[in-house]
């Protein structure tokens, strides 16, 4: 790989300067780099003058990967605006927990190895989102982690029926649901009691928020099912859905959440010899 953009969080890499040695590095490798921002700053916020930015648009074309700088947010929002590009994905972590970085901000001596070819990719499923009402389809969206139902703060309880393939599955009122691909395992799916899954695997999980039975446990399905969440009644509550933490989308009583496996993948770039389990056990110890 020689054409390389690197997207860093400005609120994350302060001074951008990993940024800048990322730049340095590889471009004393013989990469073409480019460095653009992942989304609008603050009005107030102070770019600095040495840097030139490119335009997003403008940094994801002929580029052959994408270098984030960020935490794990910076990384999902990274895989919505690669879409169906060929674009490979490489996270350096700038956050807390960057459980979806490859590199830490002192491992930048590593990135020569995308230039060198002395890396691996893994492919990761994504879910696309739909939400109908009625026989409309009103939202869209693909998630690299999970999409979350959840009530409004003053609702006591969301009623929430699942269906796998029309068959219904399960029936709860509770905080809410989560659906979420093996990639999203290791987040808000495992804090809600949820099984942690191989992101290599093709699986949809389903896991309840805070139910209020004892018979509502995860489940774990075929990539090749379609499942879907029924909002009951909430009266003049709320209830949101949110894709891989996005802005929230509010919902209405009999709103129907699809979920199915995507057509397309997100692949993820490997420098580093360190299994699923390594990163797992690193980053959840103690």
């Amino acid at each position: 790989m020689n054409k390389i953009t690197l997207l860093p969080n400005p609120y994350r890499d302060r001074g951008f300067q990993i940024t800048r040695s990322a730049e340095r590095i590889l471009t004393e490798h013989g990469a073409q780099v480019q460095i653009c921002l992942p989304f609008h700053v603050d009005r107030n916020y102070e770019l600095p003058s040495d840097i030139h930015f490119a335009g997003l648009e403008e940094g994801l074309t002929d580029c052959e990967a994408l270098v984030c700088f960020g935490g794990d947010g910076t990384i999902l929002h990274a895989a919505r605006l690669v879409g169906n590009r060929d674009i490979a994905l490489l996270g350096v972590n700038t956050g807390t927990m960057g459980f979806l970085a490859e590199l830490e901000s002192d491992e930048l001596e590593l990135l020569p190895a995308l230039i060198d070819g002395n890396f691996t990719e893994e492919e990761r499923m994504l879910l696309k989102v739909k939400v109908r009402r009625g026989e409309r389809t009103i939202f869209e969206d693909h998630a690299l982690n999970d999409a979350v139902i959840t009530k409004g703060a003053v609702a006591r309880v969301l009623q929430t029926t699942v269906f796998c393939d029309g068959q219904e599955a399960m029936r709860f009122d509770g905080d809410g649901l989560i659906l979420c691909t093996p990639t999203g395992t290791t987040a808000y799916s495992m804090s809600a009691g949820g099984p942690i899954v191989e992101p290599y695997a093709r699986n949809i999980i389903v896991t309840p928020i805070c139910a209020h039975t004892i018979n509502s446990r995860s489940l774990v399905v075929s990539h090749e099912r379609t499942v879907s969440a029924r909002i009951g009644r909430i009266g003049r509550r709320n209830a949101y859905l949110s894709v891989d933490g996005g802005r929230a989308f509010r919902l209405s009583a009999d709103d129907e959440v699809v979920v199915t496996g995507a057509k397309r993948t997100v692949r993820l770039l490997k420098v580093k010899n360190i299994s699923f389990y390594g990163v797992l056990n690193h980053k959840f110890q103690g």
